[in-house]
């Protein structure tokens, strides 16, 4: 059967898959991950499929409706999130204008939420999916091609002959031996997207993104993944599997230069981090890769990391605080940053510091704690944000029960140019106090003159950082100069 997987049009680059999904400062714009996987499962099973990314590839409404109303798809699977949930419905309407017969299915993070309710928002929603979704989209498919009641779907919600609404027992969760069996996400990129549309400021350009494990132990408040899509239970593909796939991107697609490990983090588990490394190391592989870690990772994992090809680690700090991490359910400790960023520089690891602001219990005080802090751990590379609240986290229900949500309307969790909009006001900082003080955050910690002097220094000791410094640096300089560079994207909506 055919099945279209999409990824809406709605603002260009608008990058829909990321945890917190918004038009990044910086040009960050996410793979389709999840629908890729999803995509890979159903080709296997013999359908065809055709996966768009329209944000990343600037199609807009018309051409999507038109390859609808032509290839006429027994099947299409929107992706969606909080911020462009009701653009998202509205293309759903129109394709389903385009291709009557073609059932409909919404996943992603906010409807796996809140399914009823986004399922209520449209009749021509035919159904939701809740978790991670790659083999409910196999087994809807196979229902809807064999004329199988829809209740032997795990997985979905959806809308009976009498029009009341079903909920189906969840589809458990994908366990190693299923990992392995999918195809490489890597294969799926290559036949069906444009691998060069995709960036991240802190990994090496051009890239690829994989996941190597799903779910994630810790216990974050503010982590939409885990607490929505793929759960706390932590399933890894096998070694060899994951470096299989590595050795795959190395022979067919030798453009690229940085391989992203994308797993919520990777190093969770000490044994099987060394054990992934001494395989790469043992097949001779010359790859470089950057992950997601934690700050509780040791100098011995490091340096490992580092003799296996690892460059960056992506790490949440989040706060100088330990009252605030402690609100968060971090199950970290300031000390033990603090010895990780001395450990990451022995080991010759760069590190991008994610720092957090306006968690339970922020003032204004721990704020400035939390730069000073920052401007002293000094990764190579950090980022502030405001707290975003998302469905279905802990954090989205601390922020309702306090009453400090701006807004119930999931428009306005972006501006007008498609970028964060902080929607939160606390008991004790407003949502403009908390977008000025990560706009000070970003000024006081890349205007220094020393961070400048150290970054010209990294581009000639290491000249293959400079595309992705220069790429990032370029619009972010213009950001931090008061120059908005997102106009074109505001005016950009590709959604009717």
């Amino acid at each position: 059967m055919k099945v279209l997987m999409l990824n809406p049009p709605f603002l260009y680059k608008f990058s829909r898959t990321s945890r917190s999904p918004a038009i990044s400062r910086g040009g960050c714009i996410y793979f389709p991950i999840w629908m890729a996987y999803a995509t890979g499962v159903l080709e296997k099973e013999g359908h065809e499929v055709k996966l768009l990314d329209c944000p990343a590839s600037g199609m807009k409404l018309g051409e999507v409706f038109e390859i609808a109303r032509s290839w006429r798809p027994d099947l299409i699977v929107a992706d969606t999130v909080t911020a462009s949930f009701n653009n998202d419905v509205k293309v759903v309407d129109a394709l389903k204008e385009a291709a009557p017969d073609a059932f409909t299915l919404m996943v992603g993070t906010h409807v796996s939420a809140l399914p009823e309710e986004s399922l209520r928002t449209s009749a021509k929603i035919d159904a939701v999916a809740r978790g991670e979704y790659d083999f409910i989209v196999r087994d809807l498919a196979s229902a809807i091609e064999k004329k199988k009641p829809l209740e032997s779907v795990r997985g979905i919600v959806f809308r009976g002959k009498n029009g009341a609404i079903r909920e189906n027992p969840l589809m458990p969760p994908i366990e190693t031996p299923g990992l392995d069996a999918m195809p490489f996400v890597s294969e799926v990129y290559a036949r069906h997207l444009n691998i060069r549309d995709y960036f991240y400021p802190s990994v090496l350009y051009p890239q690829i993104t994989i996941i190597t494990a799903r779910g994630c132990r810790n216990m974050c408040t503010f982590c939409v993944w885990p607490q929505t899509l793929t759960g706390r239970a932590y399933r890894a593909r096998s070694v060899k599997n994951v470096v299989d796939e590595f050795e795959w991107i190395s022979r067919n697609l030798p453009h690229v230069k940085d391989i992203m490990i994308e797993d919520d983090t990777l190093t969770q588990d000490k044994k099987r981090t060394i054990e992934l490394c001494r395989e790469i190391l043992e097949r001779g592989l010359k790859i470089t890769w950057t992950c997601n870690a934690r700050a509780d990772i040791d100098l011995e994992a490091m340096q490992w990391m580092k003799k296996a090809g690892c460059r960056l680690m992506c790490v949440g700090f989040e706060s100088a605080d330990q009252e605030i991490l402690k609100n968060i359910k971090k199950g970290t400790r300031i000390e033990k940053i603090e010895e990780f960023m001395i450990d990451s520089k022995k080991a010759g690891l760069l590190v991008h510091g994610c720092f957090m602001l306006g968690n339970r219990g922020e003032t204004k005080e721990t704020i400035k704690k939390t730069v000073e802090w920052a401007k002293k751990l000094s990764p190579d590379t950090a980022q502030f944000f405001p707290l975003m609240v998302y469905p279905g986290t802990e954090a989205f229900k601390w922020a309702t029960e306090n009453r400090f949500l701006a807004t119930a309307n999931w428009d306005e969790w972006l501006t007008s140019e498609g970028t964060h909009n902080t929607i939160l006001n606390t008991d004790k900082l407003t949502a403009k106090e908390l977008v000025e003080a990560c706009d000070q955050a970003r000024r006081e910690f890349y205007m220094r003159p020393e961070y400048i002097a150290s970054r010209v220094g990294l581009i000639l000791t290491h000249p293959r950082e400079a595309p992705r410094l220069m790429k990032g640096g370029k619009t972010f300089l213009k950001y931090l100069l008061g120059i908005n560079p997102l106009k074109k994207a505001a005016a950009g909506k590709q959604a009717a």
